[in-house]
């Protein structure tokens, strides 16, 4: 692409913004602060006031012209037992989602669980967690949970509720249980199905169907096929060269990502041994994509077709499909990867998507034996979930029995199948054709309105329950402190049903050998204590593979559109839309927060709008600018007869002529923050084509809003993000040292001296080449340091108050770029900038190499942020923090200042962490350990990409790592001599197909000075 290769263009880009330079781009950059921000919203300005209180260093003693919030104390008469004010309690829980477990540790502060964190000893976690996890705490303490029961429309108790069930079911038991049918989350709670099969021996002819609108139906059916039996395929990315995705957002996404991106990093570490090499097939750009040595665009149903191709070159002879025509491009690749397989027998992985058809996962399952990987990279396992039903299916016969009244009694524990069941399924409809209905969820939502009766649903956080997680691995989950409202668990309920009221934790003792006798108490405090029962990992299984029930190859019609739906990277299926903290997520590729537009490539916008310009591959500068203005337009999607308007997102990388929707977003009654907060995508899901199908498109006037903060904070075009391949690292290792704008060992410095660190030394890196950009640590820092979100239109004008941002940066051409992320948080500079500048001292450097914010002495100037290369302060122009909802306040971190209007604040490298580890250890009379101390980012992070400690300690981790050759300092030539630094990521492209980084050539233009700089750094591996 000319515009990237000559002196017009950038090396990177971070959106179509930045590639058009356009004056407004410019007057982006140069503009520091969100418009309308210089003034307040009271009648003197802070401007005013600062004359009118004289010169600016009379000030520093002064708290600020800020509101601090009210503080009340009241002291315990009798504390508590066990309990010590300011001292944190941990306990081992799970958490459930999509029926497996994920085990966490719990932070509980005065009885408060505050954070959540993984649990070192449970395999699916390796102490690491997700961000739904994380936001998981905002959920429990979410005011608009539902908290009393309904009867109808009117408020009910749950005595009433009780004294109504019970002549109910008695009429149910009568007949047998005839006309009664349940509906459920997927699940693997031994003690919810105990319940379950004794209230089924005493209704025998009832119906219990599961639902989950990401279900792994697809996954089902092919094992069923392939192997006669329901089982699940479990990997080992540590043992593996060379790795095929075929569609499957396995890094980020589906089961055991978390554990799964772990074991995957530690073959991406060169210091530690040889780069494996990943090949990702996928229409939807994902986190997986962006990690990939070789990733091939594809649109859906050309996964499968490129499936079958590879499996009859690797010796499997299955149908080939017709009507596929690969590019010049993706032969190659094909040819490539497929030799890179047929080399690594044994220790090669092909993965297959949950939202491909069951013939790609067939297809996997013959490679994989092909390959020899099976006993090696690859077993199956028995599937953890208790009766795994096909969603689609059951959804679907619930329905039309509910249609024909044959369901006189149905009882929802968890699902909200009127806002996620297939659109064709009618199913809020049919509900209302119901005689008796009850619903158990933790919102009152489309569903919980439409029944008979609602009950509340425990959070995990506050019940006993019990759960397997991906290998079978099972936890009792312990609550951490009573209900916060009137809720009940689901095995209360069914308890309930069967006519005996049992609270959770007799029933979890009962099914797990309820006599207290030494031998049961040793296992339950030990099994409590670690989080998981020993020794309840699944054994493999032998299986034979047949695939004489392989679907037929399917025919390809590449003129038509085809849309795609997957679950959305910040909400999952839309269950955490009232999340405020994953709204204001950016999302990984886009960058989009309080919405979900229609992903397209650059050429079928330009299709779809019309927009003149020329070739796509060659566009000009003016022709960006053109392509970023459709961003926003309006579409109409047919799809299944259904017609959904949504805007569209222009994303390099997409394939073209097809169309990414994400669901969970556009309810309409589950709370303020989820309703009206983007479009309802299930309003057009079909039970037969849940994930992908033919559709029509065209495109209407309308323009909508969408806020994206790819351009936010920006550091312009200088060498931010530094790639080069496996080649040139052995070649040259620290090529990373040579990509600097300018000579990084020049010392030149506005300060007259140097600090001394004779104690400790605080410092950190980041691992360009494990950083998956899945947000767990944006969001594990708001968690953990109380930062408010702002909503979506103070996001459009810059005023987002994350610590930390994870920037996304292309490199190469729009319809096949290279993606990269970088997370980007203070860097505590030890010539820091800020310092310098700030008139009251309320920013200053600790002894310990932190830059360390004093709140009470901030004025708002915001002089700090102006001088910051890094983009990375934010301030609070607006009372962001809620200081009224009082579960909110039970949530807050006790460690952390909750900071106020006009105060400017940023990373603190997690101070609080800091002083209680030295603080103990000063109790102890011991020096602090090496590796003793984890940030809240290093310790969420599920591929150990974050790495913090003392850089004066030759035994922490990340002494060592700053002493590799990859290690690189961003902006290194300011000397500024920041204390987090990054490891330049190493691309390992197979010689056969080539590659490039992207980056091949550097400029950095000066804006508003007309100057330009170039420095030609480039690099082409053919």
């Amino acid at each position: 692409m000319e515009l990237l290769r000559g002196k017009q263009g950038k090396a990177y880009w971070r959106g179509l913004e930045e590639l058009a330079d356009t004056p407004q781009f410019d007057e982006v950059l140069q503009r520091e602060f969100p418009r309308g921000a210089a003034e307040w919203l009271d009648p003197i300005s802070r401007r005013n006031f600062l004359k009118l209180m004289g010169a600016s260093l009379a000030l520093a003693g002064v708290t600020a012209c800020t509101r601090q919030a009210d503080e009340y104390i009241l002291p315990y008469t009798n504390a508590p037992v066990g309990l010590l004010p300011g001292v944190p309690a941990y306990y081992a829980t799970a958490m459930p989602l999509g029926g497996l477990t994920t085990g966490l540790l719990a932070k509980s502060v005065m009885s408060r669980p505050i954070k959540l964190e993984g649990n070192p000893k449970h395999p699916a976690s390796l102490g690491a967690t997700d961000l739904l996890a994380q936001a998981s705490i905002l959920t429990f303490y979410d005011p608009e949970r539902s908290q009393v029961v309904f009867n109808g429309s009117n408020q009910s108790t749950w005595a009433n509720f009780v004294t109504n069930i019970g002549p109910q079911m008695e009429q149910i038991k009568a007949v047998s249980g005839t006309g009664l049918a349940f509906l459920t989350e997927a699940t693997s709670s031994p003690t919810f199905a105990a319940l379950m099969e004794r209230l089924l021996v005493d209704v025998p002819n009832a119906t219990w169907y599961q639902y989950e609108p990401l279900a792994r139906d697809n996954a089902f059916r092919a094992s069923e096929l392939a192997f006669g039996q329901q089982v699940l395929p479990k990997y080992d990315f540590t043992k593996a060269d060379v790795v095929l995705s075929l569609d499957a957002d396995f890094l980020n996404g589906g089961v055991a990502w978390v554990r799964y991106a772990h074991d995957y990093a530690t073959r991406r570490r060169i210091w530690e041994g040889d780069l494996s090499r990943l090949y990702v097939i996928e229409a939807t750009p994902s986190a997986t994509g962006t990690m990939a040595d070789h990733r091939i665009t594809a649109r859906p149903s050309e996964v499968e077709a490129m499936a079958r191709a590879i499996a009859q070159q690797l010796g499997v002879n299955v149908p080939q499909a017709s009507g596929l025509t690969l590019t010049e491009k993706q032969e190659k690749a094909v040819a490539g990867l497929v030799s890179d397989l047929q080399a690594k027998r044994g220790s090669s992985i092909v993965i297959a998507g949950d939202e491909q058809p069951p013939a790609v996962h067939m297809l996997a399952f013959a490679i994989n034996e092909a390959l020899g990987n099976v006993g090696s990279t690859v077993e199956y396992i028995e599937t953890p979930l208790v009766q795994p039903s096909h969603n689609f299916e059951g959804i679907k016969a619930l329905s039309d029995a509910m249609g024909s009244g044959a369901v006189q009694m149905l009882v929802i524990i968890g699902p909200n199948p009127v806002f996620t069941a297939p659109a064709d399924l009618d199913f809020g409809a049919k509900l209302a054709q119901v005689p008796f209905s009850v619903h158990m969820g933790l919102y009152r939502d489309e569903t919980g309105q439409a029944v008979t009766w609602h009950i509340p649903e425990t959070h995990f956080l506050e019940t006993w329950s019990d759960g397997r997680a991906y290998d079978g691995t099972t936890t009792i989950m312990q609550p951490l402190i009573a209900p916060l409202f009137n809720a009940r668990s689901p095995i209360e309920l069914l308890s309930v049903l069967r006519g005996v009221e049992l609270p959770s934790i007799d029933l979890i003792r009962t099914q797990w050998g309820v006599p207290a006798n030494d031998r049961f108490n040793t296992f339950w405090q030990t099994t409590l204590n670690e989080g998981l029962v020993a020794d309840s990992e699944a054994e493999p299984v032998n299986v034979t593979l047949d695939l004489g029930s392989l679907p037929p190859a399917p025919t390809l019609d590449a003129g038509s559109f085809e849309v795609v739906f997957r679950p959305d990277p910040a909400l999952y299926d839309g269950r955490f839309a009232n999340n405020g903290w994953l709204q204001e997520v950016p999302k990984p590729l886009t960058k989009i927060t309080w919405d979900n537009p229609a992903l397209v490539s650059p050429r079928t916008a330009v299709a779809l709008l019309n927009i003149p310009v020329g070739d796509v591959a060659n566009l000009k500068p003016e022709d960006y600018e053109k392509l970023s203005g459709a961003n926003g337009r309006m579409l109409d999607i047919t799809y299944g007869g259904r017609v959904l308007r949504v805007p569209l997102w222009v994303t390099p990388g997409h394939p073209d002529n097809t169309i990414t929707l994400y669901v969970g977003s556009g309810h309409t009654a589950m709370g303020v923050i989820a309703n009206g907060t983007g479009f309802n995508t299930y309003s057009i899901r079909t039970s037969d084509a849940p994930w992908f199908g033919p559709a029509t498109v065209t495109a209407t006037a309308e323009q909508y809003r969408l806020v994206s903060t790819q351009m936010h904070h920006s550091m312009e075009g200088r060498a931010i993000v530094r790639i080069g391949t496996l080649d040139r690292y052995r070649e040259n290792p620290e090529f990373v040292k040579d990509l600097a704008e300018f000579n990084e060992n020049l010392k030149k410095s506005l300060f007259t001296g140097e600090w001394e660190y004779n104690g400790h030394a605080w410092g950190m890196t980041i691992d360009l080449n494990t950083c998956t950009g899945c947000n767990a640590c944006l969001v594990a820092c708001q968690a953990e340091n109380n930062i408010p979100i702002v909503g979506k239109s103070e996001v459009a004008v810059g005023r987002e108050m994350h610590w930390i941002r994870i920037d996304r940066y292309y490199g190469g051409t729009l319809e096949d770029p290279m993606m990269y992320f970088q997370p980007m948080a203070c860097v505590h500079c030890e010539k820091a900038p800020c310092e310098l500048v700030c008139p009251v001292a309320a920013t200053v450097h600790s002894h310990e190499g932190i830059n360390s914010m004093i709140y009470n002495r901030c004025v708002g100037t915001k002089y700090c942020s102006n001088n910051c290369p890094y983009k990375v302060r934010r301030f609070n122009f607006l009372q962001y923090v809620d200081e009224t909802t009082p579960s909110f306040k039970l949530m807050r971190n006790p460690e952390v200042t909750v900071r106020s209007r006009g105060v400017m604040e940023k990373c603190t490298y997690c101070q609080q962490r800091i002083s209680t580890v030295g603080q103990a250890a000063k109790v102890e009379n011991r020096p602090i350990a090496a590796n003793e101390i984890k940030t809240a980012c290093q310790q969420v992070c599920p591929t150990g990409a974050i790495v913090f400690g003392d850089i004066n300690n030759p035994e922490d981790t990340v002494t060592a790592i700053k002493e590799l050759p990859l290690n690189y300092a961003v902006l290194g030539e300011l000397n500024v001599v920041p204390r987090t630094t990054y490891l330049g990521r190493l691309m390992n492209f197979n010689p056969e197909i080539g590659g490039d980084i992207g980056i091949t050539y550097f400029i950095e233009q000066h804006h508003g000075q007309g100057d330009e700089h170039s420095n030609d750094h480039g690099e082409n591996s053919e």
